[in-house]
């Protein structure tokens, strides 16, 4: 049965990609499993999910359901082969080119094991494991959840500041005399999103004793305050009644 798994270099072929397999006369059939194994040994680790997907893709343009046989082809072929190395004579002239070439196939597997979707080869101890490893992580990502979310309702409260009926835009105007303030040429109070004084303002006041929508505020600080937009807007000059001034001294 020919090759069908993997990309062949083309016979003769001056030019081939990195990872087409084969010698300059092609791809022998039976050795396909030796030459791909054969670029391993001198690929850097980094290269393992593009020298993968390179023959998947080949693959997937003549059985475009494939994957799982693909990958089951590849992980049967690095398993024979570790487990070759692993029953290799210890006291061999090859034996640091073995221990060598099993320590790439073991970091090949554990790249295979990163994508596999299939759980291959594994025992149903090993699936328990992992989903009892899985549920302990989640428990300890959600205890972490609530206790930011603990601190987080330190600083919430039932109660809030409450405005006089009709002088919500004062108040929003006095914020914006605030931000204004530059004692010494530097701003007094600085927010890098103008959207910060329209949330604080809707979270912690009232006015005439209910909740204050975020659009109804966030159209007086404007992104931009250079250039607002259509949708921007200033205070009214009926609403502008007070001034902030510094005390002489």
């Amino acid at each position: 049965m020919p090759n069908k798994y993997f990309k062949p270099r083309n016979p003769f072929d001056l030019s081939p990609h990195k990872y087409d397999l084969g010698i300059f006369t092609g791809l022998k059939k039976g050795n396909e499993d030796n030459h791909f194994l054969a670029k391993l040994w001198k690929m850097p680790q980094d290269e393992y999910r593009l020298y993968y997907l390179y023959h998947l893709t080949y693959f997937l343009s003549k059985e475009p359901n494939g994957e799982k046989e693909f990958f089951a082809f590849v992980w049967r072929i690095v398993l024979a082969r570790i487990k070759f190395l692993e029953g290799t004579d210890p006291f061999s002239s090859d034996h640091a080119k073995h221990v060598e070439r099993l320590e790439i196939l073991l970091k090949f597997q554990k790249f295979l094991r990163s994508i596999d979707q299939w759980d291959t080869d594994k025992t149903q101890t090993e699936i328990i494991a992992e989903q009892a490893e899985e549920i302990r992580r989640l428990r300890d990502t959600n205890a972490g959840l609530k206790e930011e979310l603990k601190a987080a309702k330190k600083l919430e409260t039932e109660y809030h500041l409450n405005i006089a009926e009709g002088k919500l835009l004062a108040v929003v105007d006095l914020f914006k005399k605030i931000e204004a303030l530059q004692p010494d040429g530097k701003e007094l109070v600085f927010a890098q999103f103008q959207t910060v004084w329209a949330k604080m303002i809707c979270r912690s006041f009232r006015h005439g004793g209910k909740e204050i929508k975020f659009d109804t505020v966030r159209r007086y600080f404007p992104g931009d305050k250079d250039d607002p937009s259509f949708r921007s807007a200033p205070v009214g000059t009926k609403y502008q009644l007070y001034n902030i001034v510094p005390i002489k001294k």
